[in-house]
């Protein structure tokens, strides 16, 4: 019946385009529909670009195959002094990081680099469509799939539903921390019917096609074991590569609660969706500005509005409530835990440029690498970077005003973990583990500042090298573990529960 009724209000929503399209004011502008090469063009238009300077290939057997050496790993080997304001002066108080620094960043990263979010964004309604009672690795928990329901009345040409499902334990009376965890959103461990409702089912299904066909009345006779239905086959849950149960199922046996956010829900992850999604609801359509949002911004803005609605469930924790993501989905969790102060705590997975990896280093996936094919995720200004001709010169990733230690510094002095895997297990060299950690390095003087605990790391940034594989720096309100395993965070999530157990102090004293 759960099933049924979602299916029933997702055919609704999928019929609004053409009713809307149907019922539209005649002056409002059509959706533009243009390649993902003719929105990027466009946006160099804009710009005065007229070419760009083409990314590394991720073949190493390829002539313009990326930087592994890193000896010339360095070309700008300064970054950007999260401490020092934009006149010289050094912050040296909480105060002055607050107001005065920390703003300055924050405009920065929004003309330069990730895009700015509109003053006046459309209001969210969620809705909790299905209802499940299911059971997660011996965990009881109540699982609810959810769409928010973004308002389209100002563009009723483009929709946008969220699609969330909430998953939090049955059996804990208390307000629980929950992780939002970017990816597909679907009922973890959906129940089956039981063998009577089964019987029950097959008998009301096989009368209905008597029903509409008297001849196979002869066919069912015949073939009297045959059912309609069969009963969903028993599956063992997959174990993560470390030999682990899977994270959803480590998260509720610690007494966690997770929120499964699909990203494609909010905006899609190409350049063609520009005009579509979140982004072109607001913009009507229409192509983007230079400084406004890209698809990392949006994803956030999506689970800044799941955060909206968490807050007001009774058995979560509103206090508690993190963001996590792998790859594009980690930039985009540090990037959501940078600019909504809201979020608790962040696990940040094999994120890369545009992520926790510097961007000035020139090692492995490359600044290029953005602002040509995955240039929707950032800001239109970001393009720059990656000019090799424009109205205004060349431009390089020495120029950025920020670099990715500052975005790890706007998260202070919440939990933040930086997480990676290895290249011998699948996560790439591409995605510079090093560059990552000297952001991290580099961060650390903010969360001191605000009288967090770092990595306990006393070393530069521009000499620090990572610890062994498998020693995770958990000391202090900024974390890094690198694992043995590979383009996940899935090793890292028991270690993440456990350090953020310590510095929450949960679960509660009874």
């Amino acid at each position: 019946m759960a099933s049924r009724l979602l299916w029933t209000f997702l055919l609704l929503l999928l019929a609004q385009p053409l009713a809307a399209i149907a019922q539209s004011p005649a002056n409002l502008p059509a959706p533009v529909t243009f390649t993902a090469d003719q929105i990027h063009q466009n946006m160099m238009d804009q710009l005065g670009i007229t070419a760009m300077r083409p990314g590394p290939s991720g073949n190493e057997k390829a002539p313009n195959h990326a930087n592994y050496d890193e000896s010339t790993a360095n070309p700008y080997p300064n970054l950007p002094d999260a401490l020092t304001l934009a006149n010289g002066q050094k912050v040296t108080t909480p105060s002055e990081w607050w107001n005065q620094r920390r703003p300055q960043i924050v405009e920065d990263y929004e003309r330069n680099v990730y895009g700015r979010i509109p003053p006046v964004t459309p209001k969210v309604t969620w809705t909790i469509v299905a209802t499940d009672h299911e059971n997660l690795g011996g965990t009881l928990v109540l699982a609810r799939q959810l769409i928010g329901h973004v308002d389209d009345a100002s563009y009723p040409l483009i929709h946008v539903n969220i699609h969330m499902t909430l998953v939090t334990p049955a059996n804990i009376k208390h307000p629980v921390p929950v992780l939002i965890m970017f990816g597909r959103s679907a009922f973890p461990a959906p129940v089956d019917l039981s063998a009577d409702d089964l019987a029950r089912v097959n008998a009301a299904e096989k009368a209905r096609l008597i029903k509409e066909d008297p001849s196979l009345q002869q066919v069912f006779d015949t073939h009297q074991a045959w059912e309609p239905f069969q009963a969903a086959p028993f599956k063992i849950p997959e174990r993560n590569a470390d030999g682990d149960p899977p994270s959803e199922y480590e998260l509720v046996a610690a007494g966690w609660g997770f929120a499964s956010l699909d990203p494609a829900s909010i905006q899609a992850d190409n350049g063609e969706g520009l005009t579509r999604g979140i982004i072109g609801l607001v913009n009507k359509g229409q192509p983007r500005t230079p400084e406004q949002w890209g698809a990392l911004r949006a994803w956030g803005w999506g689970a800044s509005r799941a955060f909206d609605y968490l807050q007001t469930a009774p058995e979560v924790d509103s206090k508690h409530i993190g963001i996590e993501g792998v790859s594009r989905y980690g930039k985009a969790a540090l990037v959501t835990m940078a600019f909504d102060q809201r979020f608790a705590m962040v696990l940040v997975g094999s994120s890369g440029k545009g992520g926790a990896t510097l961007l000035r280093r020139n090692y492995g996936e490359a600044v290029e690498s953005l602002t040509a094919g995955e240039y929707y995720w950032m800001a239109g200004n970001f393009l720059k970077y990656g000019a090799s001709a424009s109205k205004s010169g060349p431009g390089n990733p020495g120029q950025l005003p920020v670099d990715s230690n500052e975005l790890i510094a706007l998260c202070a002095p919440r939990l933040t973990f930086i997480s990676y895997g290895i290249p011998e297990k699948g996560d790439p060299h591409w995605l510079d583990q090093q560059g990552s950690y000297m952001a991290t390095v580099a961060a650390q003087p903010v969360f001191e500042l605000l009288g967090a605990h770092g990595l306990g790391v006393s070393a530069d940034y521009h000499t620090a090298q990572m610890p062994p594989v498998n020693q995770g720096l958990l000391d202090g309100q900024l974390a890094w573990r690198q694992d043995d395993g590979g383009h996940t965070d899935a090793p890292n999530v028991k270690y993440f529960i456990q350090w953020v157990d310590k510095f929450i102090h949960y679960p509660p004293a009874p």
